[in-house]
């Protein structure tokens, strides 16, 4: 049933992205490289929509569910198409799990002591039980409390810039304050951006739910695009205000909750906390709804066992996947630090954009691929310099990490294996 709309996916890519980093950042930010943070956040953005516009155009190919992983199929093949879909799932299960544990650190400042031992096993299963039985209950019903949230979290976010750049003195940021500031070293920009980026991911979310969507060869495009611009202007707002407001900028562990405090004292600060659970829910609701349409894709092409792929006759929700998706999110959630299992997510994530990168003029080349609706112009540019782009990004993060990624892309590929002997045997 096709029941999302072009502004639910923009809501989709929105709630994607604004999730629990920015919240953290501006500081780490600025610790870098200064008041050059807000050209940081800009040239990140650039990149990132490089990244973007591949997806845009492959995307507009398709109107199924699944995303990368029904990209990759069409233009790589079956095993390819099943360590995709493997390596986003990941991906997601990882970041609902980061972004759950940050949520329990910053409830920790309205109810002290939520973030440890039993009281944040309890907070977890809430939070991950409640979206589970949401999901269950139908993409409809999900769709527009996604919506809600969305609102939500972007209200105070966007007082805080309004009433911020007012507020602030525009003397930080003229030309004389440029000129005596230090300029940061290439090292340190690039650090910068690269620690920007894990902002700037997560709105791959919308692409794998288009199987529910009613035009997604028209709108993913759209929301793509309109939701990168809509965050890049935030996110260079909150960059603005937090320098404009915060001299100890760089020491802060809260910055937009100081700033905000600093603007109309501890009130602003509450409901900045506030609104950083409320976005933190938001992007948890939006990885739900990825985490379990990708297996049920997976077991339609018969990559995983076909009762992931059935849906419920009221619902029409795949509850199987659904669950099984959140029981393996409460485990690692309850059992891992949200610092891995997000350097875990980014990874993954990154190895899927180059994929799905990499798809762009092999679809382009298909005689038999769905047609485009929306074209680059440039060629091989944009692909290659996304490529180019992702390896930089890729050549940054820690061996560990990247190790584990390899190797639950080892584990998956075993699994894949199995299944395909099995449907060959055939039922006994």
């Amino acid at each position: 049933m096709r029941v999302v709309g072009r502004w639910d996916l923009l809501a989709l890519v929105i709630n994607g992205i604004v999730g629990a980093g920015i919240f953290g950042l501006p500081a780490k930010v600025h610790a870098l490289i200064g008041v050059w943070g807000v050209l940081a956040i800009v040239a990140c953005a650039l990149l990132m929509a490089v990244v973007v516009f591949c997806f845009a155009e492959v995307s507009s190919r398709f109107d199924g569910t699944g995303g990368p992983y029904l990209y990759t199929a069409e233009a790589f093949g079956p095993f390819p198409a099943f360590l995709v879909g493997w390596l986003l799932w990941l991906a997601r299960i990882a970041g609902i799990c980061a972004i759950a544990g940050i949520l329990a650190e910053y409830l920790a400042l309205l109810i002290p002591g939520i973030d440890r031992g039993a009281p944040r096993a309890i907070l977890l299963t809430v939070i991950i039980g409640g979206f589970t039985a949401l999901h269950v209950s139908g993409v409809a019903r999900s769709v527009r409390v996604g919506n809600l949230i969305t609102v939500a979290k972007l209200v105070p976010l966007l007082a805080l810039v309004a009433y911020g750049l007012i507020a602030i003195d525009g003397s930080v940021f003229a030309p004389a304050a440029w000129r005596e500031a230090t300029v940061p070293s290439r090292s340190n920009f690039s650090s910068a951006v690269l620690l920007l980026t894990f902002a700037f991911v997560g709105w791959e979310t919308a692409l794998v739910a288009a199987g529910e969507t009613r035009d997604p060869r028209r709108d993913m495009p759209f929301a793509l695009l309109v939701g990168l611009a809509v965050v890049v202007a935030l996110y260079v707002g909150l960059q603005a205000v937090c320098i404009g407001l915060l001299p100890e900028l760089a020491t802060s562990t809260r910055p937009l909750a100081d700033a905000a405090t600093a603007l109309v004292g501890p009130i602003g600060g509450t409901i900045i906390v506030i609104g950083a659970t409320v976005s933190m829910l938001g992007t948890i609701n939006g990885g739900m709804l990825t985490i379990s349409r990708l297996p049920l894709a997976m077991a339609h092409s018969g990559q995983l066992p076909a009762v992931l792929g059935k849906l419920n006759s009221a619902s029409r929700a795949p509850v199987h996947s659904i669950v099984l998706s959140a029981v393996v999110v409460w485990l690692l959630a309850l059992t891992s630090t949200h610092v891995y299992v997000l350097t875990i997510s980014t990874i993954a994530r990154l190895l899927v954009f180059a994929v799905t990168c990499a798809a762009l003029p092999v679809l382009r080349r298909k005689v038999d691929a769905p047609p485009a609706r929306f074209v680059l112009s440039g060629s091989l540019v944009v692909p290659i310099a996304s490529l180019v782009l992702i390896a930089w990004l890729l050549s940054g993060t820690s061996g560990k990490e990247t190790r584990d990624v390899l190797l639950a892309a080892v584990g998956g590929s075993v699994l894949y294996v199995v299944v395909q002997a099995a449907a060959k045997r055939g039922p006994r």
